[in-house]
């Protein structure tokens, strides 16, 4: 595309790119695995993760974006002077988000169907199991969220999504503000917060340690391009290391905020904070159905979960987008409907998994949303964070002296020199070696 498609503001591109970091992951898949993790020992750890691996992931992965001012699907080859290799995993990049549209618009629809439900006041006669379980539930929830995301992302750039994401990130902000400060007045307010922020080094362990640095890197969605393709879409005014500890500061404090109503709640109304996936859902229906005005309450915590959850869907939704229509040429009209479609089929597998398309990848009871999971955050996000610290860093991509001056260019905060060694050896050896002990411990499990 000769003309490429621009932000309209500074603003629009923290809110978009926050926008997309933030959503099921924050508030869905964070709060559980908190929970199961020992609470505030894995809060430490991610906290850790985010600044010292998310945040120069983060740096590298704008700079290539802005620098190639092509898609994640062309960027590398660019910017490589055209080393065949490099285009693999552009492909990659393309597979990985298409890989987690096949689950994340799944888990989106699962939300818009709870605020539905407590909109409507039927929030008495509905469960998590039984929802999972309906085929006719999940496919038409599915079908709006991807409706609704390809509609937005069929107008002009800032007309369309630049402009939605700014209102719902700004609504999302003050509903989850709102909650948070409820969740102060709860009788377990004092144990729920003592559990989650207070750490105990006891419960710290090598799968606590993974856990958290693909949860880090789930948030962000750094390493297939998630970041990359915002990146392309801005000017140079400003330098990029303090953009990506803005949107990076926005992204946390949604995901601790999401801890700070969850856990408070859960303790008052002596509801478990291990149950995985379904905290948010069953748990969480269960507390607003013992409240006073439960309904509301509901309603306005799961109003906030559809603004998380869809403008990360719109994010990948768009990076889809803009791989596709780079790859065939397509307008945004054309290509909304055939991407829409063809997620829509891909996505089939995780909403009928649970009743007709039967999987189990991995052992008993595991499920495609495992599998497309898996395939996500345990493999293609770290890798691609590697092979991007590799890029940026090596002769045999792009190189160091040219990510800085990308990085560099503009106004605010700069990769000072004496970064480089994090850079390019601490962040990928970090990575590969939490990478390599995650796969091997899954393996023996």
């Amino acid at each position: 595309m000769e003309n490429r498609e621009r932000l309209g503001s500074r603003l629009g591109f923290i809110m978009l790119s926050a926008g997309c970091a933030i959503g099921c992951g924050n508030v869905w898949k964070f709060p559980w695995m908190c929970g199961q993790n020992g609470g505030g020992s894995f809060m430490l750890i991610y906290v850790i993760c985010l600044i010292v691996l998310g945040l120069p992931t983060m740096i590298m992965e704008f700079s290539v974006g802005r620098a190639a001012q092509t898609s994640p699907l062309y960027m590398y080859r660019k910017l490589s002077g055209g080393r065949g290799k490099w285009n693999l995993w552009g492909i990659v990049c393309l597979i990985g988000n298409i890989a987690l549209i096949a689950f994340y618009a799944v888990v989106s629809g699962w939300i818009l169907y709870y605020f539905v439900k407590f909109l409507t006041g039927q929030n008495q006669d509905f469960g998590f199991e039984k929802m999972i379980t309906t085929p006719s539930v999940n496919v038409t929830y599915l079908l709006f969220t991807l409706l609704i995301a390809f509609v937005i992302l069929s107008f002009h750039l800032q007309g369309g999504l630049e402009r939605i994401t700014k209102y719902m990130m700004s609504a999302l902000i003050v509903l989850m503000l709102v909650l948070a400060v409820h969740s102060f007045t709860l009788p377990g307010a004092g144990e729920g917060l003592s559990f989650y922020l207070i750490p105990h080094f006891s419960k710290i362990t090598g799968s606590v340690v993974v856990g958290a640095m693909n949860q880090a890197f789930f948030t962000l969605s750094v390493g297939m391009g998630g970041m990359a393709i915002f990146g392309s879409y801005i000017g140079k005014d400003r330098s990029l290391m303090g953009e990506s500890i803005h949107i990076i500061i926005l992204d946390t404090l949604v995901a601790v905020i999401a801890g700070i109503i969850i856990f408070p709640a859960c303790f008052t109304y002596d509801v478990e904070v291990t149950a995985g996936p379904s905290l948010l859902f069953d748990t969480m229906a269960t507390v607003f159905n013992n409240m006073a005005g439960g309904r509301w309450w509901g309603t306005l915590f799961f109003l906030f979960m559809v603004f998380a959850a869809m403008s990360t869907v719109l994010g990948v939704c768009e990076n889809i987008l803009a791989m596709v229509r780079e790859l065939t040429g397509w307008s945004r009209p054309v290509g909304c409907i055939v991407c829409g479609v063809g997620t829509f089929l891909l996505a089939l597998t995780t909403a009928l998994g649970f009743s007709v398309i039967h999987f189990q990848p991995f052992a008993a009871g595991t499920t495609w949303l495992d599998f497309w999971d898996f395939l996500v955050s345990n493999n293609i996000m770290p890798i691609g964070s590697i092979l991007l610290a590799v890029f940026c860093c090596y002769k045999v991509g792009w190189g160091w002296d040219k990510f800085l001056e990308e990085a560099n260019e503009g106004k605010g905060l700069k990769v000072q020199h004496w970064m480089k060694p994090v850079f390019k050896y601490f962040v990928p050896a970090a990575v590969l070696f939490i990478y390599v002990y995650g796969i091997v411990n899954f393996a023996w499990k």
